[in-house]
């Protein structure tokens, strides 16, 4: 099964969200966000993905205050726990599936 990706070049980006490009350069220099295409910043396009953590990295910054090597490491932190949910959901389906397989040989 093929999975659509969904790009967003950085000028729609800015206009959609309201934010400015300096913005977005700073979420790209502190690794919050990776453009998947593009080599220099007029050319950036970013997935969904990027996106959703972009938005994210804004609202920690704004609500909270705090400074953006704090909302780096926030997200990054929120990323790895996203990464251990879905992981988890995975060994919980393969321990299911594991499980109901055994019940057929008993």
């Amino acid at each position: 099964m093929a999975e659509t990706l969904l790009k967003i070049s950085i000028n729609e980006l800015c206009q959609l969200e309201g934010i400015e490009s300096n913005v977005v350069v700073k979420l790209v220099e502190y690794g919050i966000a990776k453009p998947i295409e593009g080599h220099i910043e007029a050319e950036w396009v970013f997935d969904t993905s990027s996106v959703h953590w972009i938005k994210t990295a804004i609202r920690l910054y704004q609500d909270f205050e705090i400074d953006w090597v704090a909302v780096a490491l926030v997200v990054d932190l929120l990323q790895q726990k996203e990464t251990l949910e879905r992981q988890n959901e995975r060994y919980q389906q393969q321990l299911k599936r594991f499980l109901s397989g055994n019940k057929d040989t008993d």
